[in-house]
């Protein structure tokens, strides 16, 4: 495990993770480093479309100019199997945010299905089989970003029995606990976190789990490592650790990292953009009044995901 976590600079993105070259190119960048980006690993062959049930309507939207589109048709590209974000159910927070809008703008959410491999934008968005990606870190470049709707960071999950309350890579206490972080893709690329720990030297009681949905490995993993006693501490992107640590078998302390970890220059917080085709300005400008109308509704999902929300700054705010 050593050599996969050693702080060690790759040039390799995935789901929504970041390296050091992408978050030091990128103002307040982004996986999930959000650890969530788009150089993904393989694909799999899927249904194209799926329609969910239409909308009811709403008023106050009616006015607002789309792009050219099917008419009443609210087109989201998504992973089936991504929970906590989407998946094939509609039960994540996106596709909860999803339909939000949609009912607003009186249209139905259909979906068109890949998963968050090499080649979802190529195979979605830039085909036109659909015409917004929710979670696209604001900077990355292959989309046009909206505003931002909501704000994450990595955190620190630990089991609440144990007090640890870990807030930061410098708490001496990590030097003798075992430490669980996410890896990205089949080649295991480091997340901020275990870059910064691979940089602090305390690789050695690190243990890697995949971000990445297989029929063995899911990323709840990680979180369930923490509960029954595998691990002590989890390192992990806030949604996925703040949903599953709200489901976990055992109370667990969810602790926001800081902004940016002071090691290394990592940024740990990003801003979380919907993406359309860089044309289809009209229909980004209708998101944001959409983000701006509904931004009170959007926090309460997410918080019901139990997904660590940080406070957008105006900057952040701004498309």
């Amino acid at each position: 495990m050593g050599d996969r976590v050693s702080g060690r600079v790759s040039e390799r993105q995935g789901h929504w993770a970041v390296t050091r070259a992408a978050a030091l190119a990128l103002p307040t960048a982004s996986v999930v480093a959000v650890a969530l980006a788009w150089a993904f690993v393989g694909a799999r062959v899927l249904p194209a479309q799926q329609t969910a049930a239409p909308a009811a309507p709403s008023t106050g939207a009616a006015a607002m100019t789309m792009h050219a589109r099917p008419p009443h048709t609210f087109r989201v590209c998504a992973d089936p199997d991504n929970m906590p974000f989407a998946d094939d159910k509609l039960e994540g927070f996106d596709n909860k945010i999803a339909a939000l809008i949609a009912r607003d703008l009186s249209d139905s959410v259909t979906y068109s299905w890949w998963p968050t491999r090499r080649g979802f934008v190529r195979n979605t968005l830039s085909s036109s089989n659909c015409d917004v990606i929710f979670g696209v870190p604001k900077g990355y470049d292959l989309v046009l970003p909206t505003k931002a709707y909501y704000r994450s960071a990595y955190v620190a999950v630990t089991r609440r029995d144990r007090h640890l309350k870990i807030t930061s890579l410098d708490d001496s206490a990590l030097k003798v606990l075992k430490i669980g972080v996410t890896l990205i893709g089949d080649n295991y690329t480091n997340t901020p976190p275990a870059q910064a720990l691979g940089m602090r030297g305390m690789n050695k009681l690190v243990v890697g789990f995949t971000s990445f949905y297989t029929a063995e490995h899911r990323p709840s993993e990680i979180i369930d490592a923490v509960a029954n006693g595998q691990i002590d501490v989890a390192l992990a992107w806030g949604p996925l650790a703040g949903y599953y640590a709200k489901h976990a078998s055992v109370p667990l302390d969810v602790s926001v990292l800081p902004d940016t970890d002071r090691a290394t220059g990592f940024p740990f917080a990003y801003d979380l953009t919907m993406g359309v085709r860089r044309a289809d300005r009209g229909l980004r400008d209708t998101l944001n009044a959409m983000i701006d109308r509904h931004r009170a509704d959007i926090d309460a999902i997410l918080r019901d995901y139990g997904v660590p929300v940080l406070p957008i700054t105006t900057e952040s705010a701004a498309p």
